[in-house]
């Protein structure tokens, strides 16, 4: 029971003292790359959306590939502001070291609030995910991870185009691969864009996002472009 505590005051203890962390915690290894992202998505209610991601991204100054993932999801609308979201991540990194892809499979809750005040958008985020790595070749791979995301972000609503801009905060509640980390901060990412509704069916975003990371082995600073697309059926 005591150890249960000292976990929780840890926990809290941290949320409190995360973000003034942040700044002086990460180190700069800069490396750039590309996230491109494919939509569909469709309104099976008022209440009901279901889609599917499709992303791949570059890394080492957009010359390597880093990754592709498939991404199927659920969004339940509560209410007006409140929804709450299930989502499966099938991710295929690829590990250029050993010239082979590493298979992860994660699990995802969200609970979702936002707001508008006239054409302006506030919304937040939070994300319980865990995940699995090389179930079958790696010794730890039936050990899972877990994180909390919390994204914050403001928009503006002015006719087809909304910019916005955000950040997201990664907690690291258990990871085998990083336990000296574990109960505490260890990402941020900060972010502006803008999205297009070319009509009711078709948007595009472009997006620039800065990844800092910190308090790992090998803390890495990204600049990453962002493009796009999303077809609502």
């Amino acid at each position: 029971m005591n150890r249960y505590k000292k976990n929780a005051s840890k926990v809290v203890f941290s949320v409190l003292t995360g973000i003034l962390c942040i700044t002086t915690y990460a180190q700069k290894q800069p490396d750039a790359g590309i996230w491109a992202t494919f939509t569909v998505e469709k309104d099976f209610t008022k209440k009901l959306t279901v889609g599917v991601d499709q992303e791949m991204r570059l890394r080492e100054n957009y010359s390597r590939l880093n990754l592709f993932y498939t991404n199927p999801y659920v969004i339940y609308k509560v209410q007006k502001r409140i929804k709450l979201g299930l989502g499966y991540r099938f991710i295929s990194k690829y590990m250029y070291q050993t010239n082979s892809f590493s298979y992860r499979n994660r699990l995802m809750f969200d609970i979702a609030y936002k707001n508008k005040f006239k054409d302006v958008v506030i919304s937040y985020r939070s994300r319980l995910q865990g995940e699995l790595r090389d179930y079958n070749c790696d010794p730890q791979g039936k050990m899972p991870e877990y994180f909390w995301r919390n994204k914050f972000e403001l928009g503006y609503d002015y006719k087809k185009i909304t910019p916005y801009i955000g950040t997201e905060l990664r907690y690291q509640i258990i990871d085998p691969r990083n336990p000296r980390a574990n109960y505490g901060w260890h990402r941020a990412r900060t972010y502006a864009g803008v999205d297009y509704d070319m009509n009711k069916k078709n948007t595009f975003g472009i997006m620039y996002l800065i990844q800092q990371e910190f308090d790992l082995d090998d803390p890495g600073t990204g600049y990453i472009l962002g493009l796009s697309y999303k077809y609502t059926l």
